[in-house]
């Protein structure tokens, strides 16, 4: 056997293991990419009126609100929060630009109502809301199980590729 085709025939079949690289051409360099988040994103639930927007941030017990006013976004800081979850009604206390709750329990997985009432100055609103939570042991075990199935089978295709290189390469030697 010619060692020649043998190494052709082994690149060949490595190179249809590995995915194609991308590069930038001139001027198309964008600097360091972003960062990119890891792990799950954190429940949260959104409310809004004509005056106020609520964005609610769980995690556990505790629950960061952030109040804007609807029409130019802007932040409202000096707000009373009534906020009633899961049956519970607890008021929230301010921190720098957000609002913070700390709930009786940690919420079980399922669709919670979510009504907020707001007084700022002059403005009182009822906001309503719901906060949909999941279990995640299920989706990791799922995305989990769909990654190793990908692998091998990206495995099994390199593998059968080296395999037929291999023969054709013998074949060709012998004749």
């Amino acid at each position: 056997m010619q060692p020649i085709p043998f190494i052709a025939a082994l690149s060949i079949a490595a190179s249809l293991g590995s995915p194609p690289a991308a590069h930038a051409g001139d001027g198309h360099d964008h600097g360091d990419a972003a960062p990119v988040a890891s792990g799950p994103a954190l429940p949260r639930f959104a409310a809004v009126s004509e005056t106020f927007e609520l964005v609610g941030v769980v995690r556990g017990k505790q629950v960061t609100l952030y109040l804007d006013r609807a029409d130019d976004n802007a932040p409202v800081t000096d707000a009373v929060i009534e906020l009633e979850i899961g049956g519970a009604k607890l008021k929230a206390e301010p921190h720098e630009d957000a609002y913070e709750v700390t709930l009786p329990a940690e919420p079980r997985p399922g669709v919670l109502a979510i009504t907020a009432t707001v007084t700022a100055g002059n403005d009182v609103d009822l906001l309503a809301g719901e906060l949909d939570l999941h279990e995640e042991a299920a989706a990791g075990d799922a995305a989990h199980a769909h990654g190793g199935q990908s692998v091998a089978g990206w495995a099994a295709g390199a593998l059968a590729a080296l395999g037929v290189l291999v023969l054709r390469t013998r074949a060709g030697a012998a004749a």
